[in-house]
């Protein structure tokens, strides 16, 4: 039965006798990484920096606003430069 068998995997292996089909070129597009060259956003002054220790309650608060906007504004200059890089 052994016998058999390797004859049948011998015959079957000499009908191939074909040659391999020449090289094939593919053309693969990978992904690079690329630097991303922006200018550094400046961070501002904060406004609450600024106060001085023992201010008034209406001081602060309005400092604190200002800060608001200020902090709005610099978020929106980084997600900018983010978007550059895109």
């Amino acid at each position: 039965m052994k016998r058999l068998f390797v004859i049948a995997v011998l015959a079957l292996v000499g009908c191939t006798n074909k040659p391999a089909p020449p090289p094939a070129y593919v053309e693969v597009k990978v992904p690079v990484a690329v630097p991303c060259k922006t200018a550094p956003v400046a961070v501002p002054a904060f406004a609450v920096d600024q106060l001085p220790i023992g201010a008034s309650i209406d001081v602060q608060m309005r400092a604190l606003r200002a800060e608001r906007h200020q902090r709005i504004g610099y978020e929106r200059q980084l997600l900018a430069a983010n978007e550059v890089c895109r």
